[in-house]
């Protein structure tokens, strides 16, 4: 009896494991991709990120270069909660524009972290961040439309990119 009894906990287990792994795949794929995209950025503008930490003078309230890494980590892991949860909606025309919207805005951030620290174009580097703003704030209202929880957990992405801006223009002013 005990042995019957010991299969079918595994067989439930087996089980539950397979309905944990099925509910949650989207959002460890999309997680995964997200931060591999943040990754290759990272590694793309490692020597520029090195050369602005040596060279350029900083504004007020720039927090030490650890900081950044813990902050966009999680940052780009919210951004793939959202997008696995907007991906998991039903299909239709608000889900593809959020989709888009967030590949653009994504896409506009690695561009303006290419040249912000490799090409050191501060001005031009303000004026990508101003439209990174906007994008992200039309894919929160985007997001709105379909999953809340999806809108809210990127309030923390806009508050940091407007911190951004800051630092970008105070650099941009200072140098």
């Amino acid at each position: 009896m005990e042995y019957k009894t010991n299969i079918a906990h595994k067989i439930i287990t087996g089980d539950a494991k397979m309905q944990f792994i099925k509910k949650f795949k989207p959002y460890i794929v999309a997680v995964l991709i997200v931060e591999a995209i943040g990754a290759i950025s990272s590694w793309l503008t490692k020597s520029g990120v090195q050369r602005y930490i040596e060279t350029v003078t900083k504004p007020p309230l720039t927090p030490p270069s650890f900081i950044f890494p813990i902050v966009w980590g999680v940052l780009f892991a919210l951004m793939g909660i959202s997008i696995a949860r907007i991906w998991l909606k039903p299909e239709s025309n608000q889900r593809r524009q959020s989709i888009v919207i967030f590949a653009l805005q994504l896409a506009v951030n690695v561009i303006w972290t290419l040249v912000f620290f490799n090409l050191q174009a501060f001005g031009l580097a303000f004026l990508i961040i101003l439209l990174l703003i906007a994008l992200i704030a039309i894919m929160i209202g985007s997001f709105w439309k379909l999953d809340k929880l999806a809108a809210k957990l990127q309030i923390p992405y806009l508050i940091w990119v407007l911190f951004a801006a800051y630092l970008n223009i105070s650099v941009w002013i200072l140098n």
